[in-house]
Protein backbone atom coordinates (compact mmCIF):
# COMPACT_ATOMS: atom_id res chain seq x y z
CA UNK A 1 0.00 0.00 0.00
CA UNK A 2 1.86 3.75 -1.46
CA UNK A 3 2.59 6.09 1.00
CA UNK A 4 2.39 4.00 4.31
CA UNK A 5 4.67 3.69 6.93
CA UNK A 6 3.30 0.79 9.17
CA UNK A 7 2.58 -2.47 8.36
CA UNK A 8 0.60 -5.86 9.44
CA UNK A 9 1.65 -9.05 9.05
CA UNK A 10 -0.81 -12.31 9.60
CA UNK A 11 -0.08 -15.44 9.96
CA UNK A 12 -3.55 -17.40 9.98
CA UNK A 13 -4.31 -21.19 10.64
CA UNK A 14 -7.02 -22.28 8.96
CA UNK A 15 -8.61 -24.49 11.43
CA UNK A 16 -9.93 -22.74 14.78
CA UNK A 17 -12.87 -23.88 17.18
CA UNK A 18 -14.83 -26.46 14.58
CA UNK A 19 -11.87 -28.99 14.20
CA UNK A 20 -12.49 -29.70 18.08
CA UNK A 21 -14.27 -32.60 19.27
CA UNK A 22 -15.91 -32.13 22.73
CA UNK A 23 -13.31 -33.64 24.72
CA UNK A 24 -10.92 -30.96 23.91
CA UNK A 25 -13.70 -28.18 23.40
CA UNK A 26 -11.83 -24.77 24.09
CA UNK A 27 -8.61 -25.62 23.46
CA UNK A 28 -7.67 -24.08 20.73
CA UNK A 29 -8.41 -20.93 22.50
CA UNK A 30 -6.23 -21.99 25.17
CA UNK A 31 -3.59 -22.66 23.18
CA UNK A 32 -3.68 -19.52 21.75
CA UNK A 33 -2.99 -18.02 25.23
CA UNK A 34 -0.41 -20.38 25.93
CA UNK A 35 1.63 -19.71 23.27
CA UNK A 36 2.31 -16.22 24.50
CA UNK A 37 3.50 -17.71 27.53
CA UNK A 38 6.93 -18.28 26.64
CA UNK A 39 8.06 -19.29 22.37
CA UNK A 40 11.09 -20.14 21.39
CA UNK A 41 14.18 -18.38 23.40
CA UNK A 42 11.56 -15.46 24.62
CA UNK A 43 9.84 -15.13 27.63
CA UNK A 44 6.18 -13.90 28.04
CA UNK A 45 7.79 -10.79 28.81
CA UNK A 46 10.00 -10.81 26.21
CA UNK A 47 7.37 -11.60 23.52
CA UNK A 48 5.25 -8.55 23.96
CA UNK A 49 8.06 -6.11 24.65
CA UNK A 50 10.51 -6.83 21.39
CA UNK A 51 8.04 -5.69 19.50
CA UNK A 52 6.78 -3.01 21.50
CA UNK A 53 9.91 -1.89 21.88
CA UNK A 54 10.39 -1.17 18.09
CA UNK A 55 6.72 0.82 18.38
CA UNK A 56 4.76 -2.61 17.47
CA UNK A 57 1.88 -4.30 18.86
CA UNK A 58 0.76 -7.98 18.56
CA UNK A 59 -2.16 -9.89 18.95
CA UNK A 60 -4.20 -13.02 18.31
CA UNK A 61 -7.59 -14.48 17.75
CA UNK A 62 -9.25 -17.89 17.75
CA UNK A 63 -12.61 -17.97 15.89
CA UNK A 64 -14.60 -21.67 14.71
CA UNK A 65 -12.67 -22.04 11.05
CA UNK A 66 -9.43 -19.72 11.77
CA UNK A 67 -6.92 -18.91 14.25
CA UNK A 68 -5.06 -15.72 13.41
CA UNK A 69 -1.02 -14.23 14.76
CA UNK A 70 -0.69 -10.16 13.71
CA UNK A 71 1.51 -7.86 14.35
CA UNK A 72 0.98 -4.19 13.64
CA UNK A 73 4.75 -2.32 13.27
CA UNK A 74 6.25 0.47 11.84
CA UNK A 75 8.23 0.28 8.20
CA UNK A 76 11.03 -2.14 8.69
CA UNK A 77 9.24 -4.35 11.52
CA UNK A 78 8.14 -7.44 9.29
CA UNK A 79 11.66 -9.23 9.81
CA UNK A 80 11.13 -9.20 13.62
CA UNK A 81 7.74 -9.73 13.41
CA UNK A 82 8.05 -12.76 11.23
CA UNK A 83 10.27 -13.94 13.86
CA UNK A 84 8.10 -13.59 16.36
CA UNK A 85 5.03 -15.41 15.15
CA UNK A 86 6.86 -18.02 13.80
CA UNK A 87 8.29 -19.08 17.59
CA UNK A 88 4.29 -18.55 18.85
CA UNK A 89 3.50 -21.05 16.00
CA UNK A 90 6.06 -23.77 16.01
CA UNK A 91 8.17 -23.22 19.46
CA UNK A 92 5.54 -21.90 22.65
CA UNK A 93 6.94 -23.56 26.21
CA UNK A 94 4.13 -24.83 27.12
CA UNK A 95 5.56 -24.87 30.61
CA UNK A 96 3.22 -26.78 33.34
CA UNK A 97 2.52 -23.79 35.66
CA UNK A 98 1.84 -21.25 32.94
CA UNK A 99 -1.11 -24.09 31.70
CA UNK A 100 -2.23 -24.41 35.25
CA UNK A 101 -2.65 -20.35 35.48
CA UNK A 102 -4.01 -19.77 32.24
CA UNK A 103 -6.83 -22.20 32.75
CA UNK A 104 -8.01 -20.01 35.45
CA UNK A 105 -7.49 -16.46 33.34
CA UNK A 106 -9.63 -18.41 31.08
CA UNK A 107 -12.15 -19.73 33.38
CA UNK A 108 -12.33 -15.82 34.10
CA UNK A 109 -13.32 -15.44 30.24
CA UNK A 110 -15.77 -17.71 30.43
CA UNK A 111 -17.09 -16.17 33.50
CA UNK A 112 -17.38 -12.94 32.13
CA UNK A 113 -18.64 -14.00 29.26
CA UNK A 114 -21.25 -15.43 31.05
CA UNK A 115 -22.11 -12.12 32.67
CA UNK A 116 -21.75 -9.91 29.97
CA UNK A 117 -25.75 -10.30 28.68
CA UNK A 118 -25.14 -8.84 25.15
CA UNK A 119 -21.92 -11.38 24.51
CA UNK A 120 -24.18 -14.65 26.49
CA UNK A 121 -27.60 -14.22 24.15
CA UNK A 122 -25.59 -14.84 21.11
CA UNK A 123 -23.71 -17.97 22.60
CA UNK A 124 -27.08 -19.35 23.25
CA UNK A 125 -28.76 -18.98 19.91
CA UNK A 126 -25.76 -20.55 18.47
CA UNK A 127 -25.71 -23.56 21.03
CA UNK A 128 -29.27 -23.51 19.77
CA UNK A 129 -29.20 -23.31 16.20
CA UNK A 130 -26.18 -25.56 15.84
CA UNK A 131 -27.10 -27.97 18.92
CA UNK A 132 -24.41 -30.96 19.26
CA UNK A 133 -21.96 -29.61 16.96
CA UNK A 134 -18.50 -28.25 17.13
CA UNK A 135 -20.23 -24.97 16.03
CA UNK A 136 -23.00 -25.29 18.78
CA UNK A 137 -20.49 -25.32 21.63
CA UNK A 138 -18.74 -21.78 22.80
CA UNK A 139 -15.48 -20.96 21.47
CA UNK A 140 -13.99 -20.48 25.04
CA UNK A 141 -14.98 -23.99 25.79
CA UNK A 142 -16.08 -24.66 29.65
CA UNK A 143 -14.58 -24.90 32.69
CA UNK A 144 -14.69 -28.91 32.46
CA UNK A 145 -13.11 -28.99 29.26
CA UNK A 146 -10.33 -26.41 29.38
CA UNK A 147 -9.23 -28.43 32.69
CA UNK A 148 -9.05 -31.61 31.04
CA UNK A 149 -5.82 -30.15 28.83
CA UNK A 150 -2.01 -31.02 29.95
CA UNK A 151 1.12 -29.65 28.64
CA UNK A 152 1.62 -32.85 26.17
CA UNK A 153 -1.94 -33.06 25.07
CA UNK A 154 -2.05 -29.51 24.02
CA UNK A 155 1.16 -29.56 22.02
CA UNK A 156 -0.05 -32.01 20.00
CA UNK A 157 -3.41 -30.09 19.18
CA UNK A 158 -1.03 -26.95 18.48
CA UNK A 159 0.86 -29.19 15.84
CA UNK A 160 -2.48 -30.19 14.13
CA UNK A 161 -3.72 -27.10 14.43
CA UNK A 162 -1.19 -25.06 13.29
CA UNK A 163 0.37 -27.58 10.70
CA UNK A 164 1.93 -25.94 7.88
CA UNK A 165 -0.90 -27.36 5.35
CA UNK A 166 -3.61 -24.96 6.59
CA UNK A 167 -0.87 -21.64 7.45
CA UNK A 168 -1.24 -18.36 4.88
CA UNK A 169 0.96 -15.92 5.93
CA UNK A 170 -0.19 -12.66 4.89
CA UNK A 171 1.30 -9.41 4.87
CA UNK A 172 0.13 -5.43 3.87
CA UNK A 173 1.23 -2.00 4.10
CA UNK A 174 5.06 -1.05 4.04
CA UNK A 175 5.88 -4.68 2.80
CA UNK A 176 8.11 -5.91 0.17
CA UNK A 177 7.04 -8.92 -1.67
CA UNK A 178 10.76 -10.54 -1.79
CA UNK A 179 11.36 -9.52 1.39
CA UNK A 180 8.13 -11.42 2.60
CA UNK A 181 8.79 -14.73 0.63
CA UNK A 182 12.53 -14.84 2.08
CA UNK A 183 11.25 -14.18 5.63
CA UNK A 184 8.49 -17.30 5.22
CA UNK A 185 11.28 -19.40 3.70
CA UNK A 186 13.17 -18.62 7.19
CA UNK A 187 10.74 -18.83 9.31
CA UNK A 188 8.17 -21.46 8.30
CA UNK A 189 10.12 -23.53 5.84
CA UNK A 190 10.70 -26.26 8.21
CA UNK A 191 7.33 -26.44 9.80
CA UNK A 192 6.09 -29.88 10.16
CA UNK A 193 2.80 -31.52 11.37
CA UNK A 194 -0.17 -33.10 10.12
CA UNK A 195 -3.62 -30.81 9.93
CA UNK A 196 -6.30 -31.49 12.45
CA UNK A 197 -9.54 -32.91 10.93
CA UNK A 198 -11.65 -31.03 8.87
CA UNK A 199 -15.34 -30.39 10.47
CA UNK A 200 -18.39 -32.41 9.06
CA UNK A 201 -21.04 -30.29 7.23
CA UNK A 202 -22.64 -27.86 9.33
CA UNK A 203 -26.51 -28.59 10.72
CA UNK A 204 -29.04 -26.20 11.41
CA UNK A 205 -30.95 -27.75 14.22
CA UNK A 206 -32.84 -25.00 15.49
CA UNK A 207 -34.37 -24.42 18.87
CA UNK A 208 -34.77 -21.91 21.93
CA UNK A 209 -32.86 -20.84 24.41
CA UNK A 210 -34.58 -18.54 27.39
CA UNK A 211 -32.27 -17.50 30.30
CA UNK A 212 -34.19 -15.47 32.89
CA UNK A 213 -31.98 -12.79 34.97
CA UNK A 214 -33.13 -9.68 36.74
CA UNK A 215 -31.76 -7.30 34.22
CA UNK A 216 -33.38 -3.93 33.13
CA UNK A 217 -33.35 -4.98 29.45
CA UNK A 218 -34.47 -7.99 27.47
CA UNK A 219 -31.49 -9.00 24.89
CA UNK A 220 -32.76 -11.19 21.94
CA UNK A 221 -31.27 -13.31 19.32
CA UNK A 222 -33.01 -15.00 16.13
CA UNK A 223 -31.66 -16.95 13.96
CA UNK A 224 -32.58 -18.43 10.20
CA UNK A 225 -30.15 -20.71 8.68
CA UNK A 226 -28.39 -19.41 5.30
CA UNK A 227 -25.92 -20.62 3.08
CA UNK A 228 -22.09 -20.62 3.59
CA UNK A 229 -19.53 -17.92 1.79
CA UNK A 230 -18.09 -19.99 -1.07
CA UNK A 231 -22.12 -20.47 -1.90
CA UNK A 232 -23.46 -18.15 -5.13
CA UNK A 233 -26.08 -17.13 -3.00
CA UNK A 234 -23.37 -15.59 -0.50
CA UNK A 235 -24.27 -12.20 -1.80
CA UNK A 236 -27.61 -12.59 -1.91
CA UNK A 237 -27.48 -13.39 1.96
CA UNK A 238 -25.16 -10.05 2.27
CA UNK A 239 -27.95 -7.62 1.11
CA UNK A 240 -30.52 -9.97 2.70
CA UNK A 241 -29.07 -8.81 5.94
CA UNK A 242 -28.37 -5.32 5.25
CA UNK A 243 -31.77 -4.50 3.50
CA UNK A 244 -33.37 -6.12 6.89
CA UNK A 245 -31.52 -4.74 9.72
CA UNK A 246 -28.14 -3.05 8.68
CA UNK A 247 -28.19 0.30 9.31
CA UNK A 248 -31.10 3.29 9.78
CA UNK A 249 -32.57 3.36 6.58
CA UNK A 250 -33.60 -0.75 7.21
CA UNK A 251 -36.78 -1.95 7.51
CA UNK A 252 -36.09 -3.50 10.90
CA UNK A 253 -34.80 0.13 12.11
CA UNK A 254 -37.86 2.04 10.72
CA UNK A 255 -40.58 -0.17 11.62
CA UNK A 256 -38.79 -1.53 15.04
CA UNK A 257 -37.96 1.74 16.47
CA UNK A 258 -38.84 5.00 14.46
CA UNK A 259 -42.23 3.78 14.02
CA UNK A 260 -42.99 1.39 17.01
CA UNK A 261 -40.44 2.35 19.47
CA UNK A 262 -39.74 -0.94 20.91
CA UNK A 263 -35.95 -1.16 20.98
CA UNK A 264 -33.31 1.51 21.14
CA UNK A 265 -30.90 -1.08 19.28
CA UNK A 266 -32.56 -3.43 16.44
CA UNK A 267 -30.15 -4.71 13.62
CA UNK A 268 -29.84 -7.52 11.13
CA UNK A 269 -26.69 -9.89 10.21
CA UNK A 270 -25.01 -12.58 8.32
CA UNK A 271 -22.60 -14.84 10.04
CA UNK A 272 -20.83 -17.68 7.23
CA UNK A 273 -18.85 -20.37 7.64
CA UNK A 274 -17.65 -22.49 4.73
CA UNK A 275 -19.94 -24.82 3.80
CA UNK A 276 -23.12 -22.90 6.53
CA UNK A 277 -24.33 -19.76 7.72
CA UNK A 278 -26.99 -18.03 9.91
CA UNK A 279 -28.84 -14.74 8.75
CA UNK A 280 -29.82 -12.91 12.75
CA UNK A 281 -31.69 -10.20 14.16
CA UNK A 282 -30.60 -9.16 17.38
CA UNK A 283 -32.81 -6.98 19.73
CA UNK A 284 -32.09 -4.71 23.23
CA UNK A 285 -36.10 -3.93 24.68
CA UNK A 286 -38.24 -3.99 27.60
CA UNK A 287 -39.47 -6.67 28.66
CA UNK A 288 -42.62 -6.24 27.91
CA UNK A 289 -42.26 -5.17 24.36
CA UNK A 290 -40.33 -8.68 23.55
CA UNK A 291 -42.71 -10.68 22.33
CA UNK A 292 -44.36 -7.72 20.02
CA UNK A 293 -40.20 -7.09 18.70
CA UNK A 294 -40.10 -10.69 17.45
CA UNK A 295 -43.40 -10.60 15.55
CA UNK A 296 -42.10 -7.39 13.80
CA UNK A 297 -38.74 -9.26 13.26
CA UNK A 298 -40.43 -12.58 11.99
CA UNK A 299 -43.29 -10.23 9.54
CA UNK A 300 -40.14 -8.41 8.31
CA UNK A 301 -38.08 -11.43 7.03
CA UNK A 302 -41.23 -13.04 5.99
CA UNK A 303 -42.22 -9.57 3.92
CA UNK A 304 -39.00 -9.71 2.17
CA UNK A 305 -39.21 -13.03 0.78
CA UNK A 306 -41.98 -11.62 -0.59
CA UNK A 307 -39.97 -8.56 -2.46
CA UNK A 308 -37.83 -5.55 -2.07
CA UNK A 309 -37.69 -2.57 -4.03
CA UNK A 310 -35.29 -1.36 -6.38
CA UNK A 311 -34.26 1.87 -4.16
CA UNK A 312 -33.74 -0.11 -1.30
CA UNK A 313 -31.79 -3.33 -3.39
CA UNK A 314 -29.48 -0.14 -4.32
CA UNK A 315 -28.78 1.19 -1.27
CA UNK A 316 -27.63 -1.93 -0.10
CA UNK A 317 -25.57 -2.98 -2.53
CA UNK A 318 -23.99 0.88 -1.87
CA UNK A 319 -23.58 0.27 1.95
CA UNK A 320 -22.07 -3.48 0.95
CA UNK A 321 -19.32 -2.19 -1.60
CA UNK A 322 -18.52 1.02 0.76
CA UNK A 323 -17.77 -1.29 3.54
CA UNK A 324 -15.51 -3.74 1.68
CA UNK A 325 -13.41 -0.69 0.62
CA UNK A 326 -13.26 0.71 3.39
CA UNK A 327 -11.65 -2.24 5.23
CA UNK A 328 -9.25 -2.45 2.51
CA UNK A 329 -7.68 0.81 3.27
CA UNK A 330 -6.79 -0.69 6.22
CA UNK A 331 -3.89 -3.14 6.49
CA UNK A 332 -4.39 -5.58 9.10
CA UNK A 333 -7.57 -6.07 7.45
CA UNK A 334 -6.73 -6.57 4.22
CA UNK A 335 -3.93 -8.74 5.20
CA UNK A 336 -6.63 -10.85 7.07
CA UNK A 337 -9.33 -10.10 4.43
CA UNK A 338 -6.46 -12.00 1.82
CA UNK A 339 -5.35 -14.82 4.08
CA UNK A 340 -9.28 -15.79 4.65
CA UNK A 341 -9.57 -15.62 0.61
CA UNK A 342 -6.79 -17.92 -0.26
CA UNK A 343 -8.08 -20.63 2.93
CA UNK A 344 -11.24 -20.79 1.41
CA UNK A 345 -10.81 -20.07 -2.52
CA UNK A 346 -6.71 -20.69 -2.98
CA UNK A 347 -6.97 -17.29 -4.09
CA UNK A 348 -7.18 -13.84 -3.49
CA UNK A 349 -10.21 -12.33 -5.17
CA UNK A 350 -9.71 -8.92 -6.51
CA UNK A 351 -12.20 -5.70 -4.95
CA UNK A 352 -13.91 -4.96 -8.78
CA UNK A 353 -14.63 -9.36 -9.05
CA UNK A 354 -16.18 -9.09 -5.61
CA UNK A 355 -18.18 -5.38 -6.43
CA UNK A 356 -19.71 -7.17 -10.10
CA UNK A 357 -20.72 -9.82 -7.98
CA UNK A 358 -22.19 -7.90 -5.93
CA UNK A 359 -23.90 -5.85 -8.46
CA UNK A 360 -25.21 -8.75 -9.93
CA UNK A 361 -27.82 -9.68 -7.24
CA UNK A 362 -30.67 -9.72 -8.24
CA UNK A 363 -34.59 -8.85 -6.24
CA UNK A 364 -35.86 -12.23 -7.39
CA UNK A 365 -32.40 -13.91 -5.85
CA UNK A 366 -33.33 -12.15 -2.54
CA UNK A 367 -36.66 -13.41 -2.22
CA UNK A 368 -35.53 -16.71 -3.46
CA UNK A 369 -32.76 -16.99 -0.62
CA UNK A 370 -35.86 -15.30 1.61
CA UNK A 371 -38.03 -18.84 0.91
CA UNK A 372 -34.74 -21.03 1.20
CA UNK A 373 -34.38 -20.13 4.19
CA UNK A 374 -37.97 -19.96 5.56
CA UNK A 375 -38.72 -23.66 3.79
CA UNK A 376 -37.01 -25.87 6.44
CA UNK A 377 -39.37 -24.12 9.15
CA UNK A 378 -36.44 -24.33 11.92
CA UNK A 379 -35.40 -21.07 13.55
CA UNK A 380 -33.65 -20.52 16.73
CA UNK A 381 -34.19 -17.69 19.46
CA UNK A 382 -32.68 -16.90 22.15
CA UNK A 383 -33.30 -14.42 25.29
CA UNK A 384 -31.81 -13.16 28.03
CA UNK A 385 -33.18 -10.84 30.57
CA UNK A 386 -36.41 -9.84 32.51
CA UNK A 387 -38.80 -13.29 33.16
CA UNK A 388 -41.62 -11.50 31.50
CA UNK A 389 -39.59 -11.51 28.06
CA UNK A 390 -39.21 -15.38 27.38
CA UNK A 391 -42.02 -15.28 25.56
CA UNK A 392 -40.55 -13.84 22.49
CA UNK A 393 -38.44 -16.99 21.80
CA UNK A 394 -41.83 -18.72 21.38
CA UNK A 395 -43.74 -15.72 19.28
CA UNK A 396 -40.58 -15.52 16.52
CA UNK A 397 -41.51 -19.16 16.06
CA UNK A 398 -45.24 -19.18 15.87
CA UNK A 399 -45.19 -15.88 13.58
CA UNK A 400 -42.75 -17.73 11.30
CA UNK A 401 -44.01 -20.95 10.88
CA UNK A 402 -47.71 -20.61 12.62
Amino acid sequence: MPGLETLALSVVAGRGARSEDEERSGWSHLLEHMVFKGAGARSARDIVEVIEAQGGQINAATGYERTSFQVRALKGGLDLGSAVIADLVQRPTMDAGDLAREIQVVGQEIAEAADTPDDHVFEMAQTAAFAGQPLGRPILGTDESIARADPQRLSQWRAALYAPGSLVIAASGAVDEAELLALAERDFGAASGQGALVPAAGDFVGGSRTLAKPLEQANLVFLLPAVGVRDPSYFALRIFAEILGGGMASRLFQEAREKRGLAYAVDAYSETYADAGVLGVFAGCAAKDAAELAKVAAGEIKGMAAGVNAAELSRAKAQLKASMFMAREQPLARAEQAAAQVLLFDRTLPPAELAEQIDAVTSAQIEALGAAMLAPGRAAASVLGPKGAMKAADAFQQALFG
